[in-house]
């Protein structure tokens, strides 16, 4: 999870580095002059009638050394499970930036601050400005071990009101050859109101290029609603175009 400066004419290929597949985002930033979307479409089955969504679209944009703006788009539901039965439209979007800090202590960390806009449908919207709040963090283990992890504060709109969502997630990620590195995951909710809920992640990777990557992931207990973490485990294909661009195709698995 190394930080990677912005290519020049004379720089060598660039590795893509995205937010996902993992629940735990990325330490580090897109670098400066950066464009990096990041695309894709998810089956998620959960003792019903399978819920699909897409694009996933999420725009990253390297602002300085350290910064970046992102702009996450509204996603297509189909067949999302509510209180009023199985609905289908358009979700929230939502506006954030991320900060990465300097190094503590051998640990690479940062800070995500997203705000949710209500512009979804009506079935599928919380109608509600709803902010969240990421502490991402890495820290290498030896040449081909990394630990990570993430606290995260989420305040969606539920009948009217914010409830509060506690969330901590921690993995470790081993490489295995150049190419190939897996990774296992855990993921807690904790909400303000009801029990917790855990999900067992856990998957790898392959860098066919510098520039292209396959992930397979899968979880065990997925956790209900629409929120963030079960949009997470995945098959995913990740090309970076040129120097700016970032395209997936993901498909969730769940037991």
């Amino acid at each position: 999870m190394a930080y990677a400066q912005a290519p020049d004419a004379g720089s060598t290929e660039q590795t893509i580095t995205t937010d996902r597949p993992a629940i735990t985002d990325s330490s580090a930033v897109v670098p400066k002059g950066i464009f990096q979307e990041e695309n894709g479409a998810l089956d998620t089955g959960n003792h019903a009638p399978n819920t699909v969504d897409f694009p996933e679209t999420i725009v990253r944009v390297g602002m300085g050394q350290s910064t970046e703006l992102r702009f996450t788009a509204p996603d297509y539901y189909r067949d999302s499970a509510n209180p009023a039965g199985l609905q289908s439209g358009l979700g929230d979007l939502a506006l954030g930036v991320k900060q990465q800090f300097p190094n503590l202590g051998g640990f690479e960390w940062s800070a995500v601050i997203t705000l949710s806009l209500p512009t979804g449908a009506a079935a599928i919207s919380t109608h509600g400005y709803d902010p969240s709040f990421q502490l991402p963090w890495s820290h290498p283990l030896s040449s081909n071990w990394t630990a990570a992890g993430m606290l995260s504060v989420y305040t969606p709109t539920q009948n009217g009101s914010h409830t509060v969502i506690g969330e901590s997630t921690f993995l470790v990620d081993r490489q295995l050859t150049k190419a190939w590195d897996a990774f296992v995951e855990y993921a807690g909710d904790f909400p303000q109101a009801g029990g917790p809920r855990h999900l067992l992640h856990f998957g790898m990777a392959y860098k066919i290029t510098a520039k292209q990557q396959l992930d397979l992931h899968g979880g065990s207990r997925a956790f209900r609603g629409r929120h963030r973490s079960l949009r997470r485990g995945r098959l995913l294909v990740s090309l970076l175009h040129g120097r700016t661009m970032t395209r997936r195709l993901s498909v969730l698995i769940i037991l």
